[in-house]
C-alpha cells in the first residue's frame, strides 16, 4: 500500500573515516547498504524515494547495475563540502510531492518497519519525531510538510539539522530497538556488525 510519505536518503558524504563509499558496503551476499534501505522503505508504503549521492558516488552506484523501480529518484549534490542539509535541500528539491519526509542516513542500513510506523502515526500532531532508545535520539527522523517548506526559506548555510530543528514542537518517539542509534563511519563499526 502506498502511503502519504517519502524518504530522503543521504549518500553525498564523503566517507573520510571508512575510506571506502559507505552506501556500497555488504549489507549481506544479495544487497549492499543502499539497496536494503530503499527496500525497506518501499516495503513500507513510501512513495517516493529519493537518493543523494555526490558525483564520485553516482559513478560508483552505476557499477551495480541496481534497477531500482520508477519511484527511486537519483540526486545529486556537487557539493558535498556544504554539509548535510544542503544534501537534504538538494534531495527534498527533486521530490514530486512534498508530504511528510523521513531523512534517512546512508550509514545506518537498519530500517526497521515498526519504527517507521510508529514515527508516521505521530508526525500528525508534530512538526517532526525522531525515536528515541533508552533516552538517545536516533534515525530516521520525520518531517512534516511546514518543516520542509521552511527548510527551503532558511539562508544559512552552516546550521545543522539538530539545530534547525530546535526551533520547532518535536516528538521523542520510544522504540524498542537500538537499531535506531547506529552509524558506520569506521571499519571497525563495521566489523562490529557484520564481521
Amino acid at each position: 500500500m502506498i502511503m502519504d510519505c517519502s524518504v530522503v536518503i543521504l549518500a553525498a558524504g564523503l566517507s573520510g573515516r571508512m575510506g571506502k563509499t559507505k552506501f556500497a558496503l555488504r549489507f549481506n551476499n544479495e544487497k549492499i547498504f543502499l539497496e536494503e534501505i530503499v527496500f525497506q522503505y518501499l516495503s513500507f508504503g513510501c512513495g517516493e524515494v529519493v537518493i543523494v549521492l555526490n558525483i564520485e558516488g553516482y559513478g560508483e552506484f552505476k557499477k551495480f547495475n541496481i534497477n531500482f523501480p520508477e519511484n527511486v529518484i537519483i540526486a545529486i549534490n556537487h557539493y558535498p563540502e556544504k554539509g548535510r542539509m544542503y544534501s537534504l535541500k538538494a534531495g527534498l528539491d527533486i521530490l514530486n510531492k512534498r508530504n511528510v519526509t523521513f531523512v534517512h542516513n546512508a550509514d545506518n542500513p537498519f530500517v526497521m518497519r515498526d519504527v517507521l510506523k510508529l514515527l508516521f502515526d505521530c508526525i500528525l500532531n508534530s512538526d517532526f519525531c525522531v525515536p528515541v532508545y533508552k533516552g538517545r535520539g536516533g534515525h530516521p527522523v520525520l518531517l512534516s510538510e511546514n518543516v520542509i517548506r521552511d527548510l527551503f526559506a532558511e539562508d544559512k548555510t552552516d546550521i545543522t539539522l539538530r539545530d534547525f530543528l530546535s526551533r520547532y514542537d518535536g516528538k521523542r518517539v520510544d522504540v524498542k530497538s537500538d537499531s535506531v542509534l547506529v552509524n558506520i563511519n569506521t571499519p571497525e563499526d563495521y566489523r562490529g556488525y557484520f564481521g
